[in-house]
């Protein structure tokens, strides 16, 4: 039987690399110019290996009562990990997945193919744009999982482009992103600020260790107009193999402090990770 080999192939945005899992049969890691993107089990979907996928897992799984179908808008694919896992956990779902790097796209598709019935159709664009001329009121989940290389892009920070996702939302819809920063959090906090001007609800998932200042990671932001299920979303972050804590109300406005909402014409992108944050090896 031939083992799995790694796949190199320069993309659109950098050199993309698939690398086959030694310890799971069919599960492979995604890197773009040797930063991990996405980690992918073929033959279990539901199998979420990095921490922040697990905490947007998490998400996913509380958002509404269980196995229910969901129409959900992907911002960025990577190797499509989230929408595996929604296809598998909810079937029937919606899906539209935005990424864009087609040449990426083009490759994952055709080394890790979605199986048939995941219910999603994949667009290469801009996520903004795509956002912005997207129909309003059309998902009931927004996932923001978007990096030009290593950091969030700017033009996905503003309160203009809150709106537009509050917009494509339904109203009882919820906005999720993948984040990453440090201390002093000059970045986490401005996104707080930001999509607490559009949406009445706001919550953040990230390990303890970041919060506490100790290192660069990632942190997930959660937004909605409704209440959100924190005590049932605290309690699968706690007991998760990664535990994360799950901040919200008077202790997020105390985190937040004083730090203003984000216009386009101030925008910038996420800090640059230092070295080793999310290497391989």
């Amino acid at each position: 039987m031939n083992e799995p080999i790694p796949v190199t192939r320069t993309v659109d945005h950098g050199v993309a690399k698939l690398m086959p899992d030694v310890d799971r049969k069919r599960a492979w890691l995604l890197t773009v110019d040797g930063a991990p993107q996405s980690y992918v089990d073929l033959d279990e979907p539901e199998h979420l290996e990095f921490e922040y996928a697990r905490r947007l897992g998490h998400v996913l799984d509380v958002v509404a009562e269980p196995g229910r179908p969901l129409d959900v808008l992907h911002l960025g694919g990577g190797a499509l990990t989230l929408p595996r896992y929604v296809a598998v956990t909810r079937p029937g779902s919606r899906q539209d997945v935005v990424e864009a790097d087609g040449a990426l796209l083009e490759l994952v598709v055709e080394h890790l193919p979605l199986p048939d019935g995941a219910g999603a159709v994949l667009h290469t664009a801009d996520a903004r744009a795509w956002l912005e001329a997207a129909p309003a009121d059309s998902a009931d989940v927004l996932v923001a999982d978007v990096f030009g290389g290593s950091r969030v892009p700017a033009h996905l920070t503003s309160v203009a482009y809150a709106r537009e996702a509050a917009r494509v939302l339904r109203g009882d819809g919820v906005y999720l992103a993948n984040l990453a920063d440090a201390k002093p959090f000059a970045f986490l906090r401005s996104q707080l600020a930001t999509f607490g001007t559009v949406f009445e609800e706001l919550a953040l998932i990230a390990e303890p260790g970041v919060l506490r200042g100790r290192r660069f990671g990632n942190a997930v932001l959660v937004a909605a107009h409704r209440p959100l299920d924190t005590a049932a979303l605290a309690r699968l972050t706690a007991s998760d193999v990664f535990p994360a804590r799950v901040d919200h109300g008077p202790t997020l406005r105390d985190f937040i402090g004083g730090v203003r909402p984000v216009r386009d014409e101030d925008a910038v992108p996420s800090p640059e990770p230092p070295d080793g944050a999310f290497g391989i090896g």
